[in-house]
């Protein structure tokens, strides 16, 4: 193993604050977002300062939203070294989803029930196991590099699969984690610990 990993979640968006799925399509971090972003950063640093002089390496999602809080926690941590940017930490595609609201897609559920990630139940979406693989194939190359903590930046609906794979989670039961946009969850030995940045 070589260090430590994060997972963060970009700062709220404009769909997260009209609650629009986003999936693969962008919308910009809101004042809220960047104040959020920068408060991760700013924990970052700490972290940093404790780290007992391990490098830090971040990584981020391809999207606008993700790329854009990566770089704002760079910068409040004090890194030098730009984010390095991977398709595979990229959100989950919705399909024709994204851009709905939640009561709209629970408009076109029968029964109207909606529930856990709606982006993994897109009829036209990224089907779980494709998302899983992807992920696992990102978690499989940090632990096998060198020594280093590792910061995940990416989003709501692939930052739970991500942190349900490492706590060998099944489907239904990693929809349910939490996904906070002003925290950070270390991964740790099959375990995750929040650390809330306010």
């Amino acid at each position: 193993m070589s260090g430590p990993i994060y997972v963060a979640r970009h700062g709220q968006t404009e769909f997260n604050r009209l609650d629009r799925l986003q999936g693969r399509s962008d919308s910009p971090l809101t004042e809220l977002g960047v104040a959020q972003a920068g408060q991760v950063g700013r924990m970052v640093g700490r972290l940093l300062a404790s780290g007992g002089g391990r490098p830090w390496v971040v990584w981020t999602s391809p999207q606008g939203r993700a790329a854009a809080t990566a770089r704002i926690i760079a910068e409040a941590a004090g890194l030098e070294a730009p984010p390095r940017i991977d398709e595979r930490l990229a959100e989950i595609g919705g399909g024709s989803y994204e851009g709905l609201t939640r009561a709209e897609v629970a408009a076109r559920t029968p029964g109207g029930s909606i529930h856990g990630v709606l982006l993994l139940r897109a009829p036209d979406g990224e089907p779980f196991a494709e998302v899983a693989a992807r992920l696992n194939d990102w978690l499989d190359e940090v632990r096998r590099g060198p020594p280093a903590i590792h910061l995940a930046v990416s989003h709501g609906g692939a930052g739970r699969v991500l942190r349900g794979l490492w706590l060998g989670l099944d489907q239904p039961a990693l929809e349910a984690l939490p996904v906070p946009q002003d925290a950070l969850f270390r991964l740790v030995e099959g375990a995750e610990e929040r650390i809330d940045c306010l």
